[in-house]
């Protein structure tokens, strides 16, 4: 029988979020590094302003800016795949203060899915 779902692709790429996940609440990039893909780029708005750019801007910002964040938690709230590619949505309360809401774009490479793109909204603390 062939495999007309993506339960097999659902893993992999909940798999590559919780690298992301383990790293934002460990405050460690070496640990998310390998579920994103070197050209991988990351943008939101601060100050009512775009900003980002090259993926190593989140690795530097978890590296000094982060604590480690044993209370953070995260939940994949939404993934659709279609073939090749994959977005996904991850919002996360109380890592190192911050609330946030992040949508990833993966595609699947060589058999291994890839975050190629993240864009992120901060929440407001009340």
């Amino acid at each position: 029988m062939s495999k007309p779902t993506y339960v097999d692709d659902y893993a992999l790429i909940t798999a590559a979020l919780n690298k992301y996940n383990d790293g934002v609440a460990q405050a460690s990039s070496a640990i998310m590094k390998p579920a994103f893909a070197e050209v991988a780029t990351m943008f939101g708005v601060e100050n009512g302003k775009l900003s980002g750019g090259p993926i190593s801007s989140l690795f530097d910002g978890i590296d000094t800016a982060f604590k480690a964040s044993p209370e953070a938690r995260a939940v994949i709230a939404r993934v659709d795949i279609i073939g090749t590619a994959a977005s996904a949505r991850v919002d996360t309360n109380d890592a190192s203060g911050f609330c946030f809401t992040d949508f990833f774009h993966l595609l699947k490479v060589d058999g291994d899915w890839t975050i190629v793109s993240k864009i992120y909204h901060t929440h407001q603390r009340p």
